[in-house]
């Protein structure tokens, strides 16, 4: 099987190091500083599991895309849909990506372009960031990826996947309702990121904050109302399950949304707490929180991205 990935920050780095290292024929699809440091002095993971280093191809060309098999997105959420828009033309009849980023909805924006039958949905947990160009740093969980059919079948080509993964030496698994695994990840993520960004505040003071703290329960809850609505198997007990996990996590953690935002790089706003403002919208359910969070970071996201209100 050929393995594109595309991106190599810290979830791409990671588990494309880890297919590279298993002896997969794993290419990546980057550019700039990173697909020159991959190039020189090849992918260097630092992990708590043990580091490595590997030599894979890399290109910035997209014409590398016509002989994937296995397209693995480890880019940011907002950049799925042009992305997408490249690989289409490229793709053969067989290939299959595989979104591995945060948000709600990247599998279905993805089949709206390439067609259902290219699709997987999936995403990943891991503590890891780019330490510099061709140089990742997993620092924190083991890493994991779930992935599946979107209906949930279990097809002979998911069952390869989860093959390939296993000999690459990463926990992974064929999720059972892959829905409702991406939504508590979104539901975590979503209600602790933006605040982050408003707050300029580590998790450990938000979430012993008792009034910041009752802001974050609001928002999570506004995200159960909207997944509920859309068919998602999520329920208020979740956001209970959500808060133990947020509890036990390192008092300084960021996450990756407030870390761009103060850094005035584009974020997945719009693709967190927007996209629950949006359906909330469309779906006739009231989001005050989300909404709040939303509109008052809008404007440091517009200025990122060069635009205007």
């Amino acid at each position: 099987m050929q393995i594109v990935i595309i991106g190599a920050g810290g979830v791409g780095g990671y588990f494309g190091g880890k297919l590279a290292a298993a002896g997969f024929d794993t290419s990546f699809l980057v550019r700039g500083k990173t697909l020159e440091a991959i190039k020189s002095n090849g992918l260097r993971v630092k992990s708590i599991s043990g580091d490595f280093h590997v030599h894979p191809a890399a290109s910035d060309n997209y014409d590398i895309i016509k002989t994937a098999d296995l397209i693995i997105l480890s880019v940011k959420s907002w950049q799925i849909d042009d992305i997408a828009k490249k690989i289409k033309p490229l793709m053969n009849e067989n290939t299959v990506v595989l979104p591995l980023q945060n948000g709600a909805d990247n599998a279905n924006r993805l089949t709206k372009i390439v067609g259902s039958h290219h699709v997987l949905a999936g995403l990943c947990r891991i503590v890891a960031k780019i330490d510099s160009p061709g140089i990742i740093d997993h620092f924190g969980y083991e890493p994991e990826v779930l992935f599946g059919e979107i209906d949930n079948s279990k097809s002979a080509r998911v069952e390869l996947i989860h093959s390939i993964f296993t000999k690459a030496g990463f926990k992974n698994k064929i999720s059972d309702d892959i829905q409702r695994d991406i939504w508590l990840k979104f539901l975590f993520i979503a209600s602790i990121s933006a605040m982050g960004a408003l707050t300029r505040s580590v998790l450990g003071v938000m979430r012993e904050d008792s009034y910041i703290r009752s802001v974050l329960i609001k928002t999570a809850r506004e995200i159960v109302l909207v997944g509920q609505r859309l068919g998602i198997n999520i329920h208020e007990q979740d956001i209970e399950n959500c808060f133990a996990i947020i509890d036990k996590i390192d008092y300084q953690t960021t996450m990756s949304l407030q870390r761009d935002m103060m850094q005035e790089k584009p974020s997945e706003l719009d693709n967190f707490n927007g996209y629950i403002v949006q359906q909330g919208d469309l779906l006739k359910i009231d989001t005050p929180v989300n909404d709040f969070i939303y509109y008052s970071l809008k404007p440091m996201e517009n200025a990122a991205r060069n635009l205007r209100m």
